[in-house]
């Protein structure tokens, strides 16, 4: 008969059984008196003299990660998430009835156990049951060896099931949840207010990236969700916040790789009466601070390297294109790298990818791409960058074609952008425009004018840094997870063709 062999049958006659037999397979609560972790802790060391003569008494629940049916008795293994308990049950002890109940259970299902604690004769801390509660039935089988499947989506779609199963699934949103916390802690320390903007918006600015649109029924307006947080903080900074920081979703219509998720995590912090190396400063600080606070040491494993938060390296992009370059190939000179023509030929030669027309900065950023940032492992920071590369930038005084910018490396990705901000409403509507015509030439990630933020800085806002750092790829790194999706609880997947069973 079908029912005698196919599982899912199978647990559809268990919860008709369930209903039979006088049980509600899915009750409104259940009174536990200790988290299985608080059993570990109390007594997981008692020796078993003293849980004889004290026979403490605990309600614990969770779901059954293991059966093993022994005739008139049987045990069980609770899991909530974190911990296991073992479960023993005997029908002389629990009575007919909800000895019935146990043998109606499957794995996956969630019961409520009440009972007293002993050690069995290998010495591990179990739970002697008087009575059972079914909580919930499971009637989707969990998989018996799920790091053995090959269809890798499936963990991402059904995040339920790999954190049930997979144990160290769990461990690395809880160090994010740890991330977040400590980020947010360093910063309140320090006087930065946390603040909330707009996901949609009129003019999706603050960065160079295509943007999501949607459209406001009632006010026959087009929106778009937010491509950065920058613009709406730099507003507040001329309001007269001095630090301010935002911890938010960011949506960008762009691809999807092991480092790009469309919507993504970032926090933005911006200090007034501060430039790029005052962040620069702190920045090593906070992500030194939160390495050795989330995993217990500043030399942190990821992939094959041994990355150093004690060794922090510092290149302006001009020096680390020098400093990487092949030594098969003959070295380019400092000049070298401000010729147009020069920087054609040397991306053409590395084979980077750059738009007709590309300016030296463009080139410039193109080969820097090609050739540097693949050996950025350790924690490095690049600084001064191309203005044309930098539209909200602040230019060196000494240099205008350079601006006050550096992002951080760790892993070979880029994990943190930061800034002296552009504080001149002049120039800053000059930057604009230059955006605009490339915008006229093709360009969909270019900036357009943004006619407000042009007269909020018309009203003077003081010389600000600002920085924004990816949640996260800095939660790869420090999880050792080899793509973005590993540390995004549902990345976006496309949807699923055919039933869902």
């Amino acid at each position: 008969m079908e029912h005698e062999t196919n599982p899912l049958v199978q647990r559809r006659v268990k919860l008709e059984e369930l209903k039979r037999q006088g049980h509600d397979p899915y009750p409104h609560r259940f009174d536990f008196s200790h988290t299985l972790a608080e059993v570990h802790d109390r007594w997981g060391t008692t020796p078993v003299q003293e849980l004889e003569e004290s026979k403490p008494s605990v309600r614990v629940c969770g779901r059954i990660m293991a059966l093993r049916p022994h005739g008139k008795a049987g045990f069980l293994d609770l899991f909530d998430g974190e911990h296991r308990l073992q479960i023993y049950v005997r029908r002389d002890r629990v009575g007919p009835e909800l000895f019935s109940l146990y043998e109606l259970f499957d794995l996956g299902d969630i019961v409520g156990v009440e009972g007293v604690l002993f050690r069995t004769r290998t010495n591990e801390l179990t739970v002697l049951a008087s009575t059972l509660q079914h909580l919930a039935k499971n009637l989707l089988p969990l998989p018996e060896k799920w790091h053995g499947l090959t269809d890798v989506e499936t963990r991402f779609r059904q995040r339920y099931v790999d954190l049930i199963v997979n144990h160290s699934v769990r461990d690395a949103f809880v160090k994010r949840g740890k991330i977040i916390r400590e980020i947010r802690s360093f910063l309140d320390a320090r006087g930065y207010l946390e603040v909330e903007t707009p996901v949609l918006q009129t003019i999706a600015g603050g960065a160079l990236a295509r943007p999501f649109g949607t459209h406001h029924n009632a006010l026959d307006l087009d929106l778009y969700l937010r491509i950065a947080l920058e613009l709406y903080l730099k507003r507040l900074i001329v309001g007269g916040i001095p630090r301010v920081y935002e911890l938010s979703r960011i949506f960008r219509n762009e691809g999807i790789s092991t480092q790009h998720n469309p919507e993504f995590t970032m926090i933005e912090f911006y200090q007034a009466f501060a430039d790029y190396r005052d962040l620069m400063d702190l920045t090593q600080e906070m992500i030194t601070q939160v390495a050795q606070t989330v995993t217990g040491s500043r030399q942190v494993p990821y992939q094959e390297h041994i990355l150093d938060f004690d060794r922090w390296q510092r290149y302006t992009m001009k020096e680390s294109i020098l400093h990487f370059w092949p030594e098969s190939s003959p070295q380019p000179s400092p000049d070298d790298l401000r010729s147009e023509a020069k920087l054609c030929a040397l991306a053409r030669a590395l084979g980077a990818e750059f738009e007709a027309g590309a300016g030296p900065g463009k080139l410039l950023a193109a080969i820097f791409d090609r050739l540097v940032e693949p050996n950025l492992i350790q924690p490095t920071f690049i600084y001064d960058y191309p203005t044309e590369v930098s539209p909200l930038s602040k230019t060196r005084p000494d240099d205008p074609d350079i601006v006050e910018r550096f992002e951080l490396y760790v892993g070979g990705m880029e994990l943190a952008n930061a800034y002296s901000e552009l504080n001149d409403p002049v120039e800053q509507r000059k930057r604009f425009e230059e955006q605009l015509k490339a915008r006229g030439r093709g360009d969909e990630e270019a900036h357009v004018m943004d006619e407000d933020y042009i007269r909020a800085l018309s009203y003077g806002m003081p010389p600000t840094a600002g920085e924004g750092i990816g949640i996260d790829r800095l939660t790869m790194v420090l999880t050792n997870s080899r793509s973005i999706r590993d540390v995004i609880l549902f990345p976006l997947l496309k949807p699923e063709s055919g039933p869902i069973e």
